[in-house]
């Protein structure tokens, strides 16, 4: 902490008060800061007073002191349409109307930070209408141009607030990564307004590793890293970014914390507001099955893009009933399976009619999301003859995307040799177990892991 910086501040961070910080600042815990407005409205205010709603995101926590944190900082904001408060509104929209924060510029991952842009596309730099902010294409950026954008704007303070998935190939929390290697670079302080994980605190899933590292799977984590994206900044900050950086890493990562939150609680158990992450994320129940249904993106597969329901909804036009009824006599915990005729609107079989699984959830407690995408392939590769693999020509020598999605060649090699499930997932029980070990000084929030 500088001079400059608010007294109070460390009381809304990790290890701090948290609302306690309010009522330092003479708020009520809870309670909105009637903040005026150009317009002479309150800057925040809360869309209900629902007592029954005991969830508050790290963003609500700062809005609720005015974001006093940021004070006397020169910010720069990466956030697209999750980085809400209680009243649906914008954190940029609010904190700009507020007066209390110095925004240098907005950042703006895959989708944009509006929202404007479908899978792997983003938004151009622009200067936004509603703020006069500059809002830059952070999507794809590496250290350089992140460090680049960091000193053309002026920023000496990154906020992070995006709503994650908890899966290792959401390319969101590898943006902040990259942000935060250049805020190493640039010397700005990094400060994450934190969210639930909506899949819960538990880690699943095998490890990536260094010769399949990519976009979707920078750094050496598991496949369902069951952080909140504070937790994870935390443990990238001493375990991994000093490799990155040549033995530097930030001084401190300042998270302002949920309030309310356990580990054992998905998105549905908050109380909280969906909004889609991304165009394909639509509910929370996508976001449960997506760090196992994801992995039919590396397959012949549609994964539902062009439905209603994707990473649900997943078939193919050679596939029949005969999955569907494998898949219904696993007794596969948390999740039943429906045979499902569908026609993707775009992506994969576009116009083509698919048989396939809609995978409906009957316990989010019980899933293991990984469980159940290696349930699905291991059942359609041994029924199918068509199924295949995806295989990428512009990458020959990594030209399998599923061993980019799952960290390594194993599990493509062990489902193509005809493995069974069990074999499959006790592969990677070992460095699950070590990776769950590693994690556990960073974590912030309590609770029984499922």
């Amino acid at each position: 902490m500088t001079a400059s910086h608010s007294p109070n501040r460390r009381q809304l961070l990790t290890g701090g008060a948290g609302l306690a910080g309010a009522a330092a600042l003479g708020l009520a815990a809870g309670a909105p800061a009637h903040a005026a407005t150009a317009a002479g409205t309150p800057a925040y205010m809360p869309l209900v007073n629902d007592p029954a709603r005991k969830v508050t995101p790290g963003a609500d926590v700062a809005a609720a002191a005015n974001w006093s944190m940021l004070a006397g900082r020169k910010v720069g904001i990466i956030t697209n349409p999750t980085g809400i408060l209680r009243n649906l509104r914008t954190i940029v929209d609010e904190m700009h109307e507020s007066g209390a924060v110095d925004i240098k510029g907005v950042f703006g991952p895959e989708h944009g930070f509006r929202g404007t842009a479908q899978a792997g596309e983003a938004e151009e730099t622009y200067v936004d209408e509603r703020t006069g902010l500059t809002v830059y294409d952070a999507y794809g950026a590496n250290t350089a141009k992140f460090a680049g954008m960091f000193r053309t704007a002026g920023v000496d303070t990154v906020v992070f607030d995006i709503q994650d998935v908890g899966a290792r190939f959401y390319t969101y929390i590898w943006t902040m990564y990259t942000a935060m290697k250049a805020a190493v670079e640039t010397g700005a302080s990094f400060v994450v307004l934190d969210r639930p994980n909506p899949i819960g605190g538990t880690a699943y899933g095998p490890m990536m590793t260094e010769p399949w590292t990519s976009g979707v799977g920078a750094e050496a984590i598991v496949q369902a890293h069951g952080m909140t994206v504070g937790e994870l900044a935390r443990f990238l900050n001493v375990e991994i970014l000093p490799s990155d950086t040549g033995g530097r890493s930030l001084p401190e990562i300042e998270v302002v914390e949920v309030k309310g939150w356990r580990r054992d609680v998905t998105y549905a158990g908050t109380g909280l507001p969906w909004v889609m992450p991304s165009p394909n994320m639509p509910t929370p129940d996508t976001a449960l099955v997506y760090p196992g249904t994801g992995m039919f993106e590396g397959t012949n597969l549609s994964e539902g893009r062009g439905t209603t329901r994707p990473f649900e909804l997943i078939g193919a036009p050679y596939v029949d009933y005969r999955w569907a009824e494998r898949l219904a006599g696993r007794g596969v915990p948390g999740v039943a399976f429906r045979e499902a005729y569908f026609t993707p609107t775009f992506n994969k079989h576009v116009g083509k009619v698919c048989g396939g699984v809609q995978v409906h959830i009957t316990d989010p407690s019980a899933i293991d999301p990984i469980r159940v995408g290696v349930e699905m392939l291991v059942a359609a590769k041994s029924i199918f003859s068509d199924f295949q693999w995806r295989y990428d020509s512009y990458d020959p020598a990594r030209p399998y995307w599923i061993d980019k999605l799952t960290g390594s060649t194993r599990l493509r090699d062990q489902i193509t040799a005809g493995a069974d499930v069990d074999t499959v997932i006790g592969a990677w029980k070992d460095e699950l177990a070590a990776f769950d070990a590693a994690r556990q000084p960073y974590l912030i929030y309590g609770g029984p892991a499922r």
